[in-house]
């Protein structure tokens, strides 16, 4: 049996989901913001898994124990990080920003 990781998104991270929805219903239409909160949404169910899935990567440079995400994942398309740090014994991941591809993320990570 696999084991599933509780994943819970620090206040950061739910305010980037809502700006991330809002500025794309407002650029390209409610309908492709429904779109892309499949995308965000699938992304972060998949870290249930835990942070061994495929695209998971370290970032040691941003911080002790920062992980990144790719939400372009499982031929869905996204231009946004979900940036996380797992807790291996008690298998919880806390998202602290999602966060476009293009952006400097060092710049946006609280210490």
């Amino acid at each position: 049996m696999k084991v599933r990781w509780k994943v819970g998104l620090a206040h950061q991270a739910r305010q980037d989901f809502s700006a991330i929805l809002h500025w794309t219903a407002e650029h390209f239409g409610r309908r492709q913001a429904r779109d892309y909160g499949t995308t965000l949404r699938s992304a972060l169910k998949a870290l249930a898994d835990g942070p061994g899935i495929i695209g998971c990567r370290f970032h040691e440079e941003l911080g002790s124990g920062i992980l990144s995400l790719h939400v372009a994942r499982r031929a869905r398309k996204g231009r946004h990080f979900i940036l996380l740090r797992a807790n291996a014994e008690t298998k919880t991941i806390e998202v602290l920003r999602i966060l476009h591809d293009c952006m400097d993320l060092a710049l946006h990570l609280d210490d």
